[in-house]
């Protein structure tokens, strides 16, 4: 369980880095991380909730931590870690199946640049570290 929270950390922490350097005006893989419909993205994030999304990106890194690690010091928190596993392994299970439009593996947008980004990288790994928050979350109960 430790290699699996380890990962995920890693992950969310990586993730978490590059939207404040999106949020600081970085543009090293903006073009593929928006959904666009002929080549207009479909929304334009500010820098206060790209920010947010690191905050929260991090909020996932340290629940994995808690669950992966959550003796001694952190075991007052492990229930609510638990409960905010679950949580966060359905939304990105969610997230994987996207809203059927832009996002997710039954997107009807297709053939942009994020769409192909989406179907190979984001909600396969979305599915994968949903799926272990869940695997996390249910070897504290």
């Amino acid at each position: 369980m430790e290699t699996i929270a380890i990962i995920l950390i890693i992950s969310f922490v990586g993730l978490a880095a590059l939207h404040l350097y999106w949020a600081l005006g970085g543009k090293f893989g903006m073009s593929a991380a928006l959904p666009e419909v002929d080549g207009t993205p479909v929304f334009t994030p500010g820098a206060a909730a790209t920010i947010a999304v690191a905050f929260v990106l991090t909020g996932f890194a340290l629940i994995a931590l808690v669950l992966g690690f959550g003796a001694g010091y952190a075991a007052a928190l492990t229930p609510y870690a638990v409960l905010l596993g679950f949580a966060v392994g359905g939304v990105l299970v969610l997230r994987a199946v996207g809203e059927l439009k832009y996002v997710g593996f039954f997107k009807r947008v297709k053939g942009s640049k994020f769409a192909m980004y989406d179907s190979w990288l984001f909600s396969p790994f979305c599915l994968l570290a949903g799926g272990a928050f869940l695997l996390l979350a249910a070897g504290r109960i």
